[in-house]
């Protein structure tokens, strides 16, 4: 019997994979529990329609982060923030400082969440390195920092 999963079953496949099955395995189990349904002509046609507008969209995601990736070549990001005559920074530069500093200067818009810094918090002024992580297929992107103190 041919089944369309529903969500990923283990040592069976994944989400909206098509498989066969034996008929007892899929009439007492995966379709009781929700996890599979029947593949019928029209279910099959709209998985068919399901997949091809996903892989669409996918490679969609990907052009624009590609786009991101070269506007990000070679971009440096000045922070100013307060800081102490020993160069100790009153607070810290967060990735959310990042990510606003980048809107700001470069007119970039990335999600904080993406941006991966070494230490947590940068707590010291000086030149940093993050790391933009925009896409799964290819590398993070590198974003040079330089946190300096603020002119009163």
């Amino acid at each position: 019997m041919e089944i369309i999963l529903k969500q990923d079953v283990n040592n069976l496949g994944y989400a909206d994979d098509l498989v066969k099955v034996k008929d007892g395995y899929a009439r007492n189990y995966l379709i009781p529990q929700g996890y599979a349904e029947l593949a019928t002509p029209a279910k099959k046609k709209m998985l068919a329609e399901t997949l091809k507008q996903r892989a669409f969209k996918a490679e969609k995601i990907r052009k624009d982060a590609e786009a991101i990736a070269a506007q990000l070549e070679g971009v440096v990001v000045t922070i100013a923030t307060k800081a102490s005559e020993k160069g100790t920074i009153f607070g810290s530069v967060t990735s959310i400082a990042v990510a606003e500093a980048l809107k700001e200067q470069h007119n970039i818009d990335i999600d904080r969440r993406k941006i991966v810094m070494h230490e947590d918090h940068i707590k010291e002024l000086g030149e940093y390195t993050a790391l933009v992580n925009l896409h799964k297929e290819f590398n993070k992107v590198a974003l040079k920092l330089n946190v300096v103190a603020e002119q009163e």
